[in-house]
């Protein structure tokens, strides 16, 4: 059986993601999704929140998963039995930090590899950080993420405004 995992914060999950977790889903048996805690990332939603974001758009999806972890990506990978970490990439300065972090994760495990999953093109420019500045601002994000995590931020940016 092939399994993989495909890391991230998903914080929030966009539709760049759901393109990269739908197509990676039909090239292995199983795929994992798992929302790692960044430390150089404030979050605007706790880990908890991003794992039930992720079920609820993943649930057509049979052979994926959402867990979460705190910690290195090849440990979570060895406990797993997994031995492909897929990573999206929309451009170049992707690549620069997405290498450098596959070339450290061969170091720490030569038995995992990682695979590079181009996004679509209509997702190039859909970043987490992105989606949180326009909506924080008021902006239109409805094109950027799915519709129910389209009302998660939408309610926590309301919380928010409502407790400042």
């Amino acid at each position: 059986m092939r399994k993989a995992i495909c890391p991230g914060s998903f914080d929030p999950v966009t539709n760049g993601h759901l393109d990269i977790i739908e197509r990676a889903s039909k090239v292995f048996d199983h795929l994992t999704v798992v929302v790692l805690e960044n430390p150089r990332k404030k979050a605007m939603f706790s880990m908890q929140e991003r794992v039930q974001m992720l079920k609820s758009t993943i649930s057509d999806f049979g052979n994926v998963e959402v867990d979460s972890f705190k910690g290195l990506l090849v440990d979570y990978a060895k406990k797993r039995n997994a031995s492909i970490i897929i990573k999206g990439l929309r451009a170049i300065s992707d690549f620069e930090f997405e290498f450098q972090m596959a070339l450290v994760n061969r170091k720490l495990n030569r038995h995992v590899e990682t695979m590079f999953m181009m996004t679509n093109n209509k997702y190039s420019f859909v970043s987490s950080s992105i989606v949180k500045e326009v909506a924080g601002y008021g902006g239109d994000i409805s094109s950027m993420v799915p519709s129910r995590v389209h009302k998660m931020i939408c309610d926590k940016i309301t919380l928010h405004a409502n407790n400042a």
